[in-house]
């Protein structure tokens, strides 16, 4: 075996070994990326112990304060004083004093702590969802920076497997006198710059998929379905996007459930500003005299009227409006950028591809003249190098246009209703 076919089968061999651990690997589509992360990704099920210590302050609302039972015993202590034939711990020698009462919520105190428990309920369930928004963009991102890893490596091997034909055309040629020595020689050092670029973008790779892995809570490397679809889901009308985005993105959301949570929190403060009282029941034994009775007991509410707490509820609640006309003014900005931008990549794609296809046009052309004495190998190099600048230049667009796909998904919310 010559050595540039033992070169070749090694080639085809290690590109074997290297895709067949892909083909066992499962294929994510963007949407199961996101399916996957939802139900794995670790910084979730860390955010999800928040929404179970919601749901537990609910319990803890829900609870009726517990009764208090006192006691109070009183002992003679003079002895002298003691009847006749009696000892310290005879009853007629000491008194006792028990009582059992339970504060009573009153002005709805107990209603509101309900309410209030619920509303922050809703509230932990929107701020997950919105937790849930920006690890999407992380797993889109890097679903993208994997699926264009995978698009660089084809083209390069696809210059690489070229490059190598023409090696070994050009060893031919050159036993046979029809190109100099330089020919060849160059021709072999395009291909190892190729080899050494496609090491890399592998490696490149592989590390991608291992963060895609990570993010999305998969066990093994994965790999990328490269067929997408990236369509919008809706029809592309900025008025439409905006409409759907106003009701349906998870932090205006979790700003509108944090205004209600907060006009909650003001009715439980002001009811508080009222007394519990603590209803009683007393028996009271004195010197083996039984007596019984009732109590009752609140507080004076001079100087501590819960008008600190009032006056906090009043402004988180402020705050609580405010935080959600700046998220209403900024969702209208970011619509309208990543809905441009889209557009934008869109149409770049679209004028890209007859590039694409005049690039190609001229490396068979020059290809072929070569082949046959036509021009020379610096032309022929020179269209090589183009085409593939050409080909990464095109997929450096259609990244651009995929990330615009992914902002505009963000900027909308609609990210959260692919990952359903």
């Amino acid at each position: 075996m010559s050595f540039s076919s033992f070169r070749k089968c090694a080639f085809f061999l290690c590109m074997t070994l290297f895709v067949l651990p892909l083909a066992a690997q499962n294929s994510y589509t963007l949407q199961k990326a996101l399916q996957s992360a939802k139900l794995n990704n670790l910084s979730l099920k860390e955010e999800q112990l928040n929404l179970e210590a919601a749901q537990a302050d609910i319990i803890t609302a829900r609870i009726r304060p517990n009764p208090v039972l006192s006691n109070q015993t009183i002992l003679v202590a003079k002895p002298a004083a003691f009847p006749v034939n009696t000892g310290w711990d005879n009853s007629e020698n000491l008194q006792m004093f028990w009582q059992l009462s339970r504060p009573f919520q009153i002005a709805g105190q107990h209603r509101y702590k309900i309410d209030v428990a619920a509303k922050n309920v809703l509230f932990a369930e929107k701020n997950y969802s919105e937790t849930e928004r920006n690890l999407f963009l992380d797993v889109a991102d890097k679903w993208l920076d994997v699926w264009t890893s995978q698009k660089q490596l084809s083209i390069i091997q696809t210059a690489l497997s070229n490059i190598d034909s023409l090696v070994t055309i050009n060893r031919v040629r050159l036993k046979n006198q029809v190109i100099t020595p330089t020919d060849l020689f160059r021709t072999e050092l395009l291909a190892k710059q190729y080899s050494i670029q496609y090491r890399s973008v592998r490696q490149e790779l592989v590390n991608k998929q291992k963060e895609l892995a990570f993010l999305i809570g998969a066990r093994d490397s994965v790999a990328i379905d490269t067929t997408y679809n990236f369509a919008l889901p809706v029809a592309a009308v900025i008025d439409t996007l905006l409409g759907r985005s106003a009701s349906n993105r998870s932090d205006i959301l979790a700003a509108k459930s944090l205004i209600d949570a907060s006009n909650s929190n003001i009715k439980l403060q002001k009811s508080l500003a009222f007394p519990q009282p603590e209803l009683g029941f007393i028996y009271n034994p004195q010197n083996a005299v039984p007596y019984i009775g009732f109590s009752v007991s609140f507080e004076l509410m001079i100087s501590n009227r819960n008008q600190g707490e009032i006056k906090k509820s009043v402004i988180l609640r402020q705050q609580a409006e405010r935080q959600l006309l700046t998220i209403q003014s900024r969702l209208q900005t970011e619509v309208d950028i990543a809905f441009s931008s889209y557009k934008l990549q869109q149409e770049n794609v679209k004028r890209f591809k007859s590039v694409l296809e005049q690039s190609q046009t001229i490396l068979d052309n020059v290809r072929y003249a070569y082949l046959r004495g036509g021009t020379t190998i610096i032309d022929f190099l020179e269209a090589q190098r183009s085409w593939l600048e050409t080909e990464q230049q095109y997929y450096d667009v259609l990244q651009q246009y995929h990330q615009s796909y992914v902002q505009l998904l963000f900027a909308t919310g609609l990210i959260n209703q692919i990952a359903q």
